[in-house]
């Protein structure tokens, strides 16, 4: 594993301890007087007795709320071959954007690298950073909801609408449960309850409704940004423009702090639900049969608002559906996927069917924990002393919290690959890949099908315009259970974080051979990613650069593959 930290190499001007003008004790002294005294020093929780027999730490880092409690550690730990996690120096606790923006101008004046960390989600290691300056957002966590909102600058230009304004360290379980369990309202948000707001939003931020909603980033409203000169910002189509625009999706930590972020909020469909089916082929010649068989069936069935999430395609043959819906009943849902039962049924000696079971419930109950825990295995509950009322992550995101990533591909892919005439190349590419890899297509992070409201929403973002044809984003990825270097009993994997690397090489390889230029979902992307800014922003990146070149021109906020960077 190498030694780097998340974020990229260091840049000339930054200090590091010990070194002439790293900041004396009563300076840092001063800045913590300056945030009310929310300054802390910040130790490393990797130690030799981390490891000892009986000490729960590396259990804890299986838990998603323990790892989002502590300034130290970061959701992923990092990544086999490109950085591993590394605390700062020190923290600021912000509990206002005053707190942001004192640490902002000390990080400036003294030339100490600045880290931002919300939900620390980050799989490129934007939100850690050795030596440096931490902003740690989670105490700003207030939710408010607005019946009639008008962004700051455009009264007499927009009509008022319903919105929700969210502090920058709050987690989107936070949030349904604010605007959907007790609101009655729908807000776009991340599928993972434990993802930050701010640093989804920032990144473009898909959800499991994305196809029927736009991204999250496509319906921010304003936000409030403190930039690299240290002023407080409200940003919005009517003002600071280019910025807004920039927020929506150009990357998180790039163009400032973001400290609050208001949402256009929905009407919430009557039913939201799930759908989980699996299918094991008999014969090579029987599982290509059956990716033909999907793909024709997500041009003519899956192309709509309705659906979102997973069609796996694994090594064995196997196909794993794991969707979900929203605006359909459960009868509505059963009836859209009988064709695949009814298809099996006539090939008997080729195919094992197990599904698909369908579960849905009234719409206002799909973030309720009261509801959700009577289905086995589908929620854990945050069971930490003090925890907030309502907080749980989904059990099937439980592999992701505290993992070392061995490899991370994504690829957009159009939706003329559907087309009858290209979806026998797509079939065999599937089968091509999965055969070293499994290969997740997600559905939502494609929004071909979508509404021309949420599409027209989201064109207005930085994200690659390849997004707006996609009909799903691929997915091929490897990574272990929680592990850190020099913890004996605990390091990671290098010589298998090799083989999954070469692995999931092998396996992205033909999908992207078909998909035309270089088309990633930057919050979810190769950290080795070749030709990133075309990759993430397409066309967009001049533009973005422009606004970094006018709001960060001395390059204060840097984090890998980041604008700028």
């Amino acid at each position: 594993m190498a030694s780097t930290s998340g974020g990229g190499e260091r840049p000339g001007q930054w200090v590091r301890p010990g070194e002439p003008g790293w900041p004396s004790e009563p300076q840092w002294a001063a800045l913590g007087k300056a945030v009310g005294g929310r300054l802390l020093r910040v130790e490393s929780p990797f130690t030799d007795q981390a490891a000892e027999a009986g000490n729960p730490f590396f259990q804890d880092l299986r838990n998603p709320f323990f790892i989002g409690g502590s300034p130290a550690l970061t959701q992923t730990l990092g990544w086999t071959g490109a950085w591993t996690s590394r605390p700062s120096a020190y923290a600021v606790l912000a509990a206002s954007s005053a707190d942001v923006v004192a640490a902002v101008n000390f990080a400036r004046e003294h030339r100490v690298r600045l880290v931002v960390k919300g939900g620390g989600h980050s799989y490129l290691g934007g939100s850690n950073a050795a030596d440096s300056l931490l902003i740690w957002t989670r105490g700003m966590r207030d939710v408010q909801l607005h019946d009639r909102f008008v962004p700051q600058g455009a009264a007499g230009q927009a009509e008022p609408q319903t919105a929700v304004s969210v502090g920058a360290g709050a987690l989107w379980v936070d949030v349904y449960r604010a605007v959907t369990t007790l609101g009655g309202r729908y807000v776009q948000g991340g599928g993972c309850t434990t993802v930050g707001v701010a640093g989804l939003v920032q990144g473009g931020g898909f959800g499991s409704f994305s196809k029927g909603f736009g991204t999250a980033g496509a319906n921010l409203l304003e936000a409030e940004v403190v930039t690299a000169d240290g002023t407080i910002r409200v940003a919005s189509a009517a003002s600071d423009p280019d910025l807004f625009w920039a927020l929506k999706g150009g990357g998180g930590g790039t163009f400032g702090v973001v400290t609050r972020l208001t949402l256009r909020t929905h009407e919430l469909p009557s039913f939201l639900g799930g759908l989980f089916a699996s299918v094991t082929a008999t014969s090579p010649a029987a599982y290509l049969a059956l990716v033909e068989w999907v793909i024709s069936f997500c041009r003519e069935s899956l192309m709509s608002p309705h659906w979102g999430e997973q069609l796996r395609f694994g090594p064995g043959h196997q196909l794993s559906v794991s969707m979900v819906f929203q605006g359909l009943d459960q009868a509505a849902a059963e009836r859209t996927w009988s064709p695949l039962a009814d298809w099996i049924a006539a090939r008997p000696a080729d195919y094992t069917l197990s599904g698909p079971v369908v579960l849905a419930v009234p719409g206002r109950d799909f973030w309720n924990p009261a509801v959700l825990g009577s289905v086995p295995g589908l929620i854990v509950a945050n069971d930490l002393p003090g925890a907030p009322a309502g907080q749980f992550h989904w059990a099937n995101d439980g592999e992701q919290v505290g993992q070392v990533l061995h490899a991370f591909e994504s690829a957009w892919l159009s939706r003329r690959l559907l087309d009858p005439g290209r979806s026998r190349d797509l079939a065999t590419a599937l089968v091509q890949a999965s055969a070293a890899r499994t290969v997740s297509l997600h559905c939502n992070k494609g929004l071909a099908g979508a509404p021309a409201d949420a599409l027209a929403r989201t064109a207005d973002t930085p994200m690659n315009p390849a997004v707006l044809d996609a009909f799903a984003l691929a997915i091929v990825s490897a990574s272990e259970p929680p592990a850190y270097p020099g913890i004996p009993g605990h390091e990671p994997d290098l010589a298998q974080g090799q083989r999954d690397a070469e692995a999931v090489a092998a396996a992205i390889a033909p999908l992207t051979a078909l998909a035309g230029p270089p088309a990633a979902y930057v919050s979810e992307a190769s950290y080795f990613q070749a030709d990133w800014p075309e990759s993430f922003w397409g066309d967009h990146y001049p533009r973005l650069a422009a606004v970094k070149d006018r709001y960060d021109p001395g390059g204060l906020f840097r984090v890998h593959h980041g604008v700028g960077s």
